[in-house]
């Protein structure tokens, strides 16, 4: 069976070997609509290159290591990208090259060539799935070609395509992808039609750009747009776009330019232009009988249809969060203003908000004042937390972006090796752990200080330590975690130092491999024209990887400031009655505030077994060996403590491993005490996992029920090359001990 087809030999019956594309592009050309030159690399080359390279199984272990119901969006990315990446390093096979060679170079030679993604079922009557598979332009050479075709393959499995597994019925055995390379247009004016309007159904819209298409499609370039009628093409409305920028083909893709001065004024189309172009959709609908989404390109006067779907529309069910979870795809032009934002406007307003908040005397308030204070600070805190929602937590796709950019141009054996580029940006929890270790190295140094604090306490001992210790409170102590700040009682973190003198001095781990070496490697692969977008990217990667932890610790001093109004109300209720109240909700704390003759409703206490802030969970087998994924490499052996509430950090004993639903950035300065990491939250990008690298820590990330089924006291293993976590004592727990077999890779 023949494992290419030109699109005139492509014909009903190859609909699904072909996919949603080539089949349209076949049927377009055969209706003589202007199509460039294209051949489609069919469904069957991709099941030969999956047997023949042993893939399919590899794809298993990594898509099979978790219930795919039970995995987050962070460990769906990084499912994806090592899918993505075992890809990249498995050649297409001799045999297999030498059936597809021949047919690519003789069509194209070294013609520029589009290669798109043309999935079965995709771009149907009832589904489109638009914009889930990738495709590429600008791809020059047989070589190049090959390896973005793996990439075409590899988009089956990327995260948006995960998200969507049931929709698509993603299987291994079964699914496949067709792959369409086709001679790239590049056109001075490009963009799309909608036959049928997804706002109104008695409308058409034409939006266009200057330059290539690509820039409209992935939102870098705003289109100028035109509402038609439907049935008679007439031109209703014109809205200017704001022309600024231009997407123009480049040695390695393309590249985003300044749109020349005299366009800048100038509509991409005429009026004519529009008619035509609305044509061209209704042309399509004729003979694929239904509206039709099409794109196309005019190079000199010549109109050219670039691909053809139909108009899918469809209500989101309620609850479903993956249209939010693909909005955090972001441009790379996009991700430099949200970078510009937080740093010079967000985090700057909070740590003034939260200084503000600060210098307020709660003491000095009337109750009714305290109510009001508390409704207001929540109001400031929810602000806050929706400017975080909003452009914080989109602003961490900088660093899967370059993830994935390093990937492609580097091809590392390891997929996450791009992070050791990352490390050592200087975040604010790694700052506030180098005070920490450093007032833990002058106890060490002084003994008899140390002795002090332990038999007196803070007060009673060194004044120069004594306001050293002061500073760190003053910068860092409205942090919170839970229901408590990071200094809400000084002789805890007193506490905490003293266990911090009982081990040798830990500043962060050296880097995994030499990080100006690993810089130099990734720059040298771009050519020149590229190397400032490289550098431009590596920089931002940077500042995603250090204001994925730092934007927490903002947003966590303006909490602080919140709950110390809470705290305070609830410690004027608490002298009135003369009791300890227990746990508070806020509106009990503000309703007695305003009438304090009504005594509060304390919080109803879970019953036996409830879940404890979210984190337990249905065990009843105590499991021997527990699976998740590989975030820290290292292994670690030690007795686990499990951190369900505020108390148990303090409670953190030097070579114990952290088990914790997930680790906040307001509660890793107990890291460096740590052997090792075991979260219930999964992915590489996540703050335990980014810590865990920043010290050289063993790390399993996702691991289902892992502070239910492992209890404080527990000996356990940590894996972080594998994902494993083994509880119980081992052959190896017997014969080494801790500091044996803690290792770093």
């Amino acid at each position: 069976m023949n494992l290419t087809l030109p699109l005139h030999k492509v014909n009903e019956p190859d609909r699904q070997r072909v996919g949603g594309k080539g089949f349209a592009l076949a049927m377009m050309a055969r209706e003589s609509l202007t199509v460039p030159e294209a051949i489609c690399i069919t469904t069957e080359a991709y099941h030969q290159y999956m047997r023949s390279t042993g893939l399919r199984d590899n794809l298993v272990m990594v898509l099979y290591r978790k219930a795919f119901k039970d995995m987050r969006w962070e460990e769906i990315w990084d499912a994806a990208l090592r899918i993505r990446n075992l890809f990249l390093k498995t050649a297409i096979p001799t045999e297999l090259r030498a059936i597809l060679a021949p047919p690519i170079e003789s069509t194209f030679a070294e013609k520029a060539v589009s290669v798109r993604s043309s999935a079965p079922g995709e771009d149907s009557s009832k589904t489109s799935f638009a914009g889930l598979h990738e495709s590429y332009v600008n791809i020059r050479g047989t070589e190049a070609i090959f390896e973005h075709i793996r990439l075409v393959w590899a988009s089956l499995w990327s995260d948006r395509a995960l998200l969507y597994r049931q929709e698509l019925g993603l299987d291994v055995d079964k699914s496949a992808m067709a792959v369409v390379v086709q001679e790239m247009i590049s056109g001075e004016r490009s963009g799309v039609v909608f036959g049928r309007s997804p706002v109104d159904e008695s409308q058409a819209v034409v939006e266009a750009v200057y330059g290539l298409n690509q820039g409209l499609v992935d939102g870098t370039v705003e289109p100028d747009r035109w509402i038609l009628r439907r049935n008679t093409g007439q031109i209703l409305s014109h809205s200017p776009a704001q022309r600024e920028k231009v997407l123009n083909p480049a040695p390695l893709g393309t590249r985003l330019e300044n749109l020349p001065p005299e366009l800048r004024e100038k509509a991409p189309l005429t009026e004519s232009d529009v008619s035509d172009v609305f044509q061209l959709a209704m042309r399509a609908e004729s003979f694929f009988k239904s509206p039709q989404d099409v794109e196309w390109t005019y190079l000199k006067k010549r109109l050219h249809a670039l691909q053809s779907r139909p108009i899918t529309t469809g209500a989101t069910p309620d609850g479903d969060e993956r249209l939010r979870y693909l909005s955090l795809h972001r441009s790379f032009d996009n991700l430099k203003e949200l970078w510009t934002k937080i740093e010079k406007d967000l985090i700057p307003a909070m740590e003034a908000e939260a200084a503000i908040l600060a210098d307020i005397d709660l003491t000095g308030l009337s109750d009714a004042d305290l109510a009001d204070e508390i409704e207001r600070r929540i109001g400031i805190h929810k602000k806050w937390q929706d400017a975080y929602w909003r452009d914080c937590i989109p602003f961490a796709h900088g660093m899967r972006m370059f993830g994935q950019v390093y990937n492609d141009v580097v091809h590392p054996k390891d997929p996450f090796e791009f992070m050791d580029l990352l490390k050592g940006t200087r975040m604010v929890s790694i700052q506030r752990n180098q005070i920490l270790e450093d007032l833990a190295g002058w106890l060490r140094k002084d003994p008899q200080l140390a002795e002090c604090l332990r038999l007196k306490g803070l007060e009673d001992c060194d004044s120069a330590f004594r306001e050293a210790f002061n500073n760190l409170s003053n910068t860092f102590g409205d942090l919170t975690w839970g229901e408590t700040s990071f200094i809400q009682d000084p002789r805890q973190l007193v506490g905490f130092l003293l266990e911090m003198t009982d081990r040798p001095p830990k500043n962060g781990s050296k880097p995994l491999k030499d990080i100006d070496s690993l810089e130099g490697n990734f720059l040298s692969l771009f050519e020149e024209a590229q190397k400032t977008y490289a550098t431009e990217m590596l920089d931002l990667a940077r500042a995603s990887y250090r204001l994925r932890d730092d934007d927490n610790i903002y947003l966590g001093k303006i909490e602080g400031q919140m709950r110390n109004t809470l705290n305070e109300g609830k410690r004027r209720i608490e002298r009135v009655f003369g009791t300890d109240l227990g746990a508070l909700e806020t509106k009990e704390i503000l309703k007695t505030l305003r009438n304090r003759h009504r005594k509060p409703k304390k919080s109803s206490p879970p019953p036996p077994g409830a879940p404890t802030q979210g984190l337990k969970e249905n065990f009843h087998i105590k499991a021997r060996q527990i699976v998740g994924q590989p975030a820290g490499p290292g292994i670690a052996f030690g007795k686990a403590r499990v951190v369900l509430e505020p108390a148990d950090l303090f409670a953190f004993k030097t070579g114990e491993i952290l088990v914790c639903d997930a680790v906040d950035p307001n509660m890793t300065f107990v890291v460096p005490l740590a052997a090792g990491i075991v979260e219930r939250r999964g992915g590489m990008l996540i703050h335990g996992a980014i810590i865990a690298r920043e010290y050289g820590l063993p790390c399993v990330t996702g691991v289902a029920g892992a502070a239910t089924s492992i209890k404080t006291g527990d000996t356990v293993t940590v894996d972080g090359y594998l994902g494993i976590v083994i509880i119980g004592e081992t052959r190896l727990e017997k014969k080494k001990g801790p500091d044996e077999i803690t290792r770093n890779a």
